[in-house]
């Protein structure tokens, strides 16, 4: 019954990575898929709470469960904290990396206000949608 729980821990780590590509890129996909938008708002609210007041991810949650039951170590810190910082990144760059991340849900956020408006200024001249 171990490689249940181990395999429910590694799925819980892939769905976690996923998550912060979304949160991190998300909003480019709102470039083509307009409603994606509003999924990439909640993803992108999570992260903002959960970096400033310190909730704990449930996906953390679920991963340290997972782990304990097939016999191994708990994480004994958050996700990005286990996997990430001083891992893909030294300690010293966190602030540079999530000020980066906001930069790019910034980035995207503003492409796409700047492509549905240009979409909407070419209807009204023309009658048809823009690109």
């Amino acid at each position: 019954m171990r490689w249940v729980y181990t395999s429910l821990a590694s799925v819980t780590m892939a769905v976690h990575f996923l998550f912060l590509v979304y949160l991190t890129l998300g909003g480019f996909l709102a470039w083509r898929r307009p409603r994606a938008l509003w999924p990439h708002l909640a993803v992108v609210a999570w992260g903002v709470v959960s970096i400033t007041i310190g909730v704990t991810c449930p996906l953390t949650v679920i991963e340290d469960w997972a782990r304990r039951r097939a016999g191994g170590p708990g994480l004994t810190t958050g996700f990005i904290d286990h996997y990430l910082t001083g891992v893909i990144y030294p300690r010293r760059y966190l602030a540079l990396v999530q000020a980066l991340v906001a930069l790019c849900v910034a980035v995207s956020w503003a492409g796409l206000y700047l492509r549905t408006r240009r979409a909407s200024d070419s209807f009204k001249t023309t009658g048809r949608p823009g690109p």
